[in-house]
């Protein structure tokens, strides 16, 4: 697959067809804590059924994200990544279905854990790795795409949001003016 990034529009070329996705809001952080951060606001913002993909490499911050999500959803407990077991749950304002499918070997493995039920749920599903599984993608959700970034001498992190559907876009706009409000 081949992406090309101009200003706000996000080309993607895989065989032979032709995708095109724009970025609802960048933003840029400068430590883990500024990610959580972030992640927590989103968390609030977050409807149920709302589906949150992201992508990024090893340890750029999926699961940081990830925590703030869960603490924006009124949850306390620790967030890890369920790299081994698939799926964590959590319970709080909405649940949160957290999927690590990096180490998926088999697409039946999504069908074995029932990921339909977790996906078109009244919870938040939040899954680290999608490229695994482009074959599932459903519809409409909301796409977090995490890279390192230097900032100031820092190693900060750019975080490209951009939704599939009409609820994403509407997310979009209170991310992006709570974003600029600072709140």
């Amino acid at each position: 697959m081949l992406q090309i990034e101009i200003g706000d529009i996000i080309i993607n070329i895989k065989n032979n067809i032709l995708y095109m996705e724009r970025i609802m809001v960048e933003i840029l952080t400068r430590s883990e804590k500024e990610t959580e951060k972030l992640g927590e606001k989103l968390g609030k913002l977050l409807k149920p059924g709302t589906i949150i993909l992201i992508k990024g490499d090893l340890g750029v911050g999926k699961t940081v994200l990830t925590r703030g999500i869960a603490r924006g959803l009124g949850i306390d407990e620790p967030i890890t990544s369920p790299t081994f077991t698939l799926l964590h749950q959590y319970k709080g304002r909405l649940p949160l279905y957290h999927f690590d499918i990096y180490r998926i070997g088999d697409p039946e493995e999504m069908y074995d854990i029932g990921y339909e039920e977790f996906f078109y749920g009244d919870g938040v599903t939040v899954v680290e790795w999608p490229e695994k599984m482009e074959w599932l993608l459903p519809e409409e959700y909301l796409e977090i795409k995490i890279e390192r970034t230097p900032l100031d001498g820092q190693d900060g992190r750019r975080i490209s949001i951009a939704g599939k559907g009409a609820q994403y876009e509407n997310l979009e706009g209170e991310l992006a003016e709570d974003e600029d409000t600072g709140s």
